[in-house]
């Protein structure tokens, strides 16, 4: 009884304090909700003031946004009230000018008009003039100039005539000394020294005896060095020395670079002579190519072919004259190049082509033709330019000149040649030529005597007077020339002077 009073209690006090909580829940609830609409009212009233502050912050900027607009309209409804007045006075000024540029442009027509009116009476009056004085005179008006200039022309035709060969005479005079100046300046310019060769070269020996063992026996050894080297070998009563002889310069250097290490060597014999003389020819072959690059590297030449450049490299063992084709090649390509900046023509070309002006020599041996048509192969083979070739082909006047540069390398060509000292020849070949050239010059009709000087660069030619007058002596003198470039072989250029003189001798008694 006692425990199920006691759960009675428990359970009645349970819904007790769980009535009782959750009155107090509800009253605590209540308080609550309470201050937080009260804190929610408060800061409705504070935002509602705010916003009021805002609006009236807002509509203050308005106001003072409106103002100043409308401050700004005003300016600029002034301004362009100001702009149209200017515009407006511009207009006035504007129709006032044209107003008068057109009272001017009607009074300038009306001017015109009465000139064109008088320009055609002055011409009317003018020809009834011309009419009337050719009435008077008999003449038309043609042929009333014709006869003044006529007239004119006979009056001053002695003054004229002389006027004319006085200015000849003065622009050839001013030609001629403008042309030393230049070739004087490139003859200074250039410096380069000439080598002169003969057909034999000498090679010394140590003793007598070794020519014995040059001949070897029964003459084996010199036969050998001779059919393998292609020059021939003398031995004669010279003390000490052989002399080798050919007209090839590259052969006798072979047989004499060959020779000499024999020589040294000791052992002379057919095998021994071969392996050397193939030796030699193989070490030519390598200098020929160094002497090539030599000159092209001097005259600073570059993008060439090097087989062009060993063609080249030949004719440093190549006599013209026995002067040095390879040093010549150089000399014409300086005086080329100092010629053309003289004047103004292309250095580049000029130097080229003065350079290869001969380049045909090194193979004229071995192939046929002239060695200025087998120049121009050569070039044309290794893609040379075409106006190198055209300056190189002109300067032995075989084909025509195409260009200045062409005249240029002929000139070079020339000085070269004939400078004192550049060539020689043999005397008897020089009496042969200069005997030649008197006796050509002195087998035209009228001639009364021909005479060759300046070591043959020079013929003077007297004529008759009685038979040979000025306008045939200048034909005469061009015969002459071409008779001479057409049957005689020479160096450089040959100078033809024709003397015609009249002699009147009077006595008085």
């Amino acid at each position: 009884m006692n425990q199920l009073t006691l759960l009675l209690v428990g359970i009645f006090s349970v819904a007790a304090g769980v009535v009782f909580g959750y009155i107090a829940r509800q009253s605590i609830a209540k308080r609550q909700s309470g201050s937080i609409e009260e804190r929610l009212r408060k800061r409705v009233s504070e935002v509602e003031q705010e916003s009021a502050k805002l609006l009236d912050l807002a509509k203050a900027e308005a106001r003072k946004i409106a103002e100043s607009a409308k401050t700004e309209e005003d300016a600029r409804r002034k301004s362009l009230l100001e702009t149209e007045q200017i515009l407006l006075k511009r207009q006035q000024a504007f129709d006032v000018k044209l107003s008068e540029f057109e009272e001017k442009d009607n009074v300038f027509r009306k001017n015109l008009v009465g000139l064109e009116a008088r320009e055609k009476d002055l011409e009317t009056q003018k020809a009834d003039i011309a009419k009337k004085l050719e009435k008077v005179a008999q003449l038309s008006q043609k042929e009333a100039l014709d006869e003044l200039y006529k007239r004119v022309e006979e009056q001053n035709e002695k003054e004229i005539t002389s006027r004319m060969k006085k200015l000849e005479a003065e622009g050839q005079d001013r030609f001629a000394l403008r042309a030393k100046e230049i070739v004087a300046y490139a003859v200074q310019k250039t410096a380069v020294s000439q080598a002169q060769e003969i057909t034999t070269t000498t090679v010394p020996l140590p003793s007598e005896e070794l020519k014995g063992k040059i001949i070897g026996k029964e003459g084996r050894n010199i036969r050998t060095l001779e059919r393998l080297a292609g020059v021939e070998i003398i031995v004669d009563e010279t003390p000490e020395a052989v002399v080798i002889s050919g007209f090839d310069p590259v052969r006798r250097h072979v047989a004499k670079i060959a020779l000499e290490r024999l020589i040294k060597d000791g052992r002379i014999q057919p095998a021994r002579i071969e392996e050397e003389v193939a030796k030699v020819q193989s070490e030519i072959e390598g200098q020929m190519k160094e002497a090539g690059e030599a000159a092209v590297f001097e005259l600073g030449i570059v993008g060439l072919d090097p087989k062009l450049i060993q063609l080249l490299g030949r004719l440093r063992f190549r006599t013209s004259y026995g002067q040095n084709v390879l040093l010549h090649s150089i000399e014409v390509a300086y005086l080329s190049s100092a010629i053309a900046a003289e004047i103004g023509a292309n250095t580049a070309i000029a130097k080229k082509a003065g350079l290869f002006h001969d380049i045909g020599k090194a193979l004229d041996h071995q192939v046929e033709g002239s060695h200025v048509e087998i120049g121009m192969r050569i070039l044309e083979k290794f893609g040379m330019e075409k106006e190198v070739i055209t300056a190189m082909k002109s300067h032995h006047e075989d084909y025509p000149y195409e260009s200045i540069e062409a005249v240029i390398v002929q000139t070079a060509d020339a000085i070269s040649a004939s400078r004192p000292g550049a060539r020689k020849d043999t005397l008897e070949n020089y009496l042969k030529r200069i005997g030649e050239l008197e006796k050509l010059a002195a087998s035209f009709e009228g001639i009364e005597k021909a005479y060759a000087v300046q070591a043959g660069r020079e013929i003077r030619v007297f004529v008759r007077p009685d038979v040979i007058d000025d306008l045939t002596s200048a034909k005469l003198a061009q015969d002459i020339a071409a008779r001479i470039e057409e049957e005689l072989r020479y160096p450089g250029e040959i100078k033809v002077t024709l003397i015609r003189e009249n002699r009147f001798v009077e006595y008085a008694r």
